[in-house]
């Protein structure tokens, strides 16, 4: 399998840290399976401990100079956030399976059969890659890659209880978030949330670079990406979702590690429209926000592990690299 190209300058909506959509697999000779319905809530045991995020505002989008080009991280404009709670990490492979067991619920990944693995973290069979979208080649489409197989058929989550859990759609997120009485942030709350209190920095921890004095400061990737993963972070892909240190509202890695999907719709004009109180996003589109950026990004060709980065994929999509946090219903 060739995975030696080089991705191109700039990010745009396929960039390489984020994978592709299923439907790009879909092409390759899998038919679509129906999801499991979203289960009705049966008395919340989400366990994760909350952040209190206050009342107020601040001003929304890339203030570095760094956005990605077709992201929408423009124009700048200052929004009111109303007060939430919200996870202090993303749900966890052991949060995920309290779900699945009180459910029987069935991830996407699991009824269509596969899912999205990075080549590096490829433990299958040959037999079982699908293929490789000819743009991110380094993304494999693997049969048996689920939130309990990250890696595909001889990967297990077995000592993996406090990663983040991995290969979930943004519908099962919403199952998960229906079983809860939760729901899923808006973006405007996930970036008022991931900036800890710290507004126009450009990361949760201020503007110092992830390795500025020789110390880490968040999961991502290092060396020539896509073949070398030099790992001076310590982590090939998840780390514990507890790992590094939280922001100052008390949230771990709201950056780097895994995407998060958030509620709105994608629509990379929408700044330039938004209201300035609690925006929801558009009210329809194709794909979904992903925030936070993953182990897969680096400033050499996606920086998207600041807090007003963005990234967007289908509904149905799932990967390697992405997960969610909830809040609190309203």
């Amino acid at each position: 399998m060739d995975t030696d190209s080089e991705p191109a300058g700039g990010c745009g909506p396929e960039c390489a840290c984020g994978a592709p959509g299923r439907s790009q697999f879909l092409t390759l000779g899998t038919a679509p399976v129906t999801a499991s319905a979203i289960p009705s809530a049966s008395g919340t045991r989400h366990r994760i401990p909350q952040a209190q995020i206050p009342t107020g505002s601040f001003v929304m989008g890339d203030s570095s100079g760094d956005a990605n080009l077709g992201d929408g991280e423009t124009p700048r404009h200052e929004v009111s956030i109303s007060a939430f709670e919200i996870d202090t990490t993303s749900v966890t492979n052991d949060d995920f399976a309290r779900f699945v067991d009180d459910t029987g619920y069935l991830t996407e990944a699991e009824t269509f059969g596969f899912s999205a693995v990075f080549h590096l973290a490829l433990q299958a069979p040959e037999s079982d890659i699908m293929g490789q979208p000819t743009a991110t080649p380094w993304w494999f489409g693997v049969r048996g890659a689920d939130w309990r197989h990250p890696g595909g058929a001889n990967s297990s989550v077995d000592e993996l209880g406090d990663h983040p859990v991995v290969h979930v759609s943004w519908n099962d997120a919403m199952a998960y978030c229906a079983w809860a009485g939760r729901r899923l942030p808006t973006e405007a709350e996930w970036e008022y949330a991931a900036r800890g209190g710290l507004d126009g920095k450009k990361y949760p921890w201020g503007d110092e670079e992830p390795e500025a004095d020789g110390m880490w400061r968040v999961n991502i990737w290092q060396g020539p990406f896509p073949r070398v993963n030099t790992l001076d972070d310590g982590f090939l892909t998840t780390a514990p979702v507890r790992t590094f240190e939280p922001n100052g509202y008390g949230l771990w890695q709201p950056v780097g590690n895994v995407w998060e999907w958030c509620a709105d719709w994608f629509d990379p004009g929408y700044y330039a429209r938004s209201t300035d109180a609690d925006p929801r996003g558009p009210e329809n589109g194709s794909s979904r926000i992903l925030r936070g950026g993953s182990y897969l990004c680096h400033t050499s060709y996606c920086n998207r592990y600041r807090n007003s980065a963005r990234s967007q994929n289908t509904p149905d999509s799932s990967m390697g690299n992405a997960d969610f946090r909830t809040v609190s219903a309203r």
